[in-house]
Formats: structure tokens, sequence, C-alpha cells
């Protein structure tokens, strides 16, 4: 019976083992290679890993936990996971076999649903993106557009004019408010309301957004808005509580509604948190609490020890 298995091995699953490893707790990391950020160049916004690819990140994660003998990885999807009669879980990789474990860490991650505009899907990660945080900096000074028009996307092109002073709002069609057109008028940022034909670029960069019946828009970069879904359906057979965003409710220690598991990463959030963290650093950060507090729930576990973090509504 191993002490703790994650399941996904981002940078929330990757610190979390670092973590347990180093507290001599035996872990399995079963990791399906599929991360969230694969489409993109470099990660960015991580102190001392600014600007490394993503496969680097993971490639130098998996190399320094070999440092510690009570880690194993495997790299393979998950097909089931179940709770033991008595205690703790059994999980299945795909291919066949069963590994169990007394704590089970979730982190999985999101996908992201592009909208349905044409082009967009060879453009993503390169030049068309979501986060001003992971790429704003990165198009500093550049023709830059947004798309959607509800208030987050004024918003976002409002904060990305700090970039650049070539911002350009497209509605895609969808009508936008007076007084969002207002606002956007005064700070020189223009709108652009017809449909969206599609986004004409080579090898990744946006060379311009065709409209119909319109003049085409030349571009260096655009953000879009995604629809997010969790990449594994793990938690919601477990019967973790969510949100309708998909994302998994934690509360400030990682524990989801079930006794037993964790969840970390961009998967997972606490209700006073408006939407996932994005960032490859936070995503980090979590797996590394979720993992301090999972070793303490052991030790309480095996010394008959009091929690020392208190309980929440679904814990107690």
């Amino acid at each position: 019976m191993l002490d703790v298995i994650i399941i996904g091995g981002g940078p929330a699953g990757l610190a979390a083992a670092l973590t347990l490893g180093r507290a001599h707790r035996t872990v399995l990391l079963l990791d399906a290679g599929e991360g969230r950020n694969a489409p993109a160049g470099a990660v960015h916004n991580f102190f001392t890993r600014d600007g490394t690819p993503p496969t680097e990140v993971r490639r130098i994660g998996h190399e320094q936990l070999g440092a510690y003998p009570s880690v194993r990885t495997r790299n393979v999807a998950v097909d089931e996971v179940g709770r033991l009669p008595d205690d703790g879980f059994e999980v299945r990789p795909a291919g066949g076999g069963a590994e169990r474990g007394r704590r089970l860490l979730l982190a999985t991650g999101l996908a992201d649903e592009l909208p349905p505009i044409s082009g967009v899907e060879e453009l993503w990660g390169r030049s068309a993106f979501h986060c001003p945080y992971c790429h704003g900096y990165e198009v500093s000074g550049g023709r830059v557009a947004v798309i959607g028009a509800g208030p987050d996307r004024v918003r976002l092109a409002l904060h990305l004019s700090r970039f650049t002073d070539d911002v350009v709002l497209c509605t895609g069609g969808a009508p936008l408010e007076p007084a969002m057109r207002d606002l956007l008028a005064r700070n020189g940022i223009p709108a652009r309301c017809e449909p969206i034909t599609r986004l004409e670029g080579e090898d990744g960069r946006i060379r311009q957004i065709v409209f119909e019946g319109a003049q085409p828009l030349a571009r260096d970069a655009l953000f879009v808005k995604t629809t997010l879904r969790q990449r594994s359906g793990i938690a919601g057979k477990l019967g973790c509580a969510g949100f309708p965003d998909s994302t998994v409710e934690v509360d400030e220690f990682g524990r989801t509604s079930v006794p037993g598991v964790y969840a970390a990463g961009d998967m997972a959030r606490r209700a006073t948190v408006p939407m996932p963290l994005a960032a490859v650093v936070a995503a980090a950060a979590s797996g590394t609490v979720a993992a301090g507090v999972l070793d303490q729930d052991l030790l309480s576990a095996d010394f008959a020890l009091p929690a020392p973090f208190p309980a929440g509504k679904d814990q107690a």
C-alpha cells in the first residue's frame, strides 16, 4: 500500500511528488503526458524558469524526482479509480494492473475548448492566447486583437492597452453595449463588430482577421476566450463537488469533498476564487501545499494525533 498516488504529472503533480518524496513518503506519480500548455513555446511568469519550454520544465521535474527513492513515476493514463472497502484507493492504469494508495491526489488539469473560429486551432499557443499574464509581455508593442463582446473581453482589451497602443476589440458579430463602446473609445480602443469569417496565418503566426463583408484586419496576436473542461473524469466519478465552470471544489488545503482525495493545479479552486488560476507557478504552489497537508494527514493517522488543519464543512 503506497502512501499517496498522484494522478497527473504537470507542475502541480510534480511539485507534490517532490514534497512527498523529500518527506520519505512512498509515492506513485501517473502521468498521461497531456499538458495544457504543451502547444505553447515557453512557460512564462515562473521565476528561474521564465522562457523555458514546457517539455523542458517537465523533463527537469522528472529528473529531480529521480533523486528520491520512495517516488516512482509511470507514463500512463488512468482508466479507473475506486475506494477500497477498509481504507485507501485502488487505481487501475491503462493497459492493466492495479495500484493501491492510502491517499489520492488529483492533478489532471483542465483542457481548453477553442471558440468555433476557422483557423484558431493552428494559431493556438503560438499567436492565439487566453492569458495576459502568461503571454501578454511577449506581444508588447504589437498589433493585438481581443475576440468577444462581453464585459470580461472589454476589460481584457483595456488591460492590454498597457502592453501596446494598437488593441482592437473584435466582437465576432455580437452587439456591443453602447456604454462599453464609449469606454473603449475614450481609451483609444476601436471595436470591429462584423462577423469573423476566418483567421489567416502561417507557421502558427497570425497574419490577419478576415471579416464578413468588410476589410481584413492585420494582427500579430489575438486573445480568445476558451471553454474549460476537466481533462479527466476521475474527480466526477469519485463524487468530488465542483463548480459550473467544471473545476473541482477544494478548501485552502487542497482537500476535496471526498475524504482522502486531494486536488491541485488549475483543475481545482476554492469557492472564494472566481476562476481557476492558469499560471504554472500557481499550480506548482498548490501541489506543494496539498502535499504538505497530505503528509500531516497521514502522520495524524499513523500516530493517532489530532489533525493540525481545521476540518472544512465536508471533512468534518
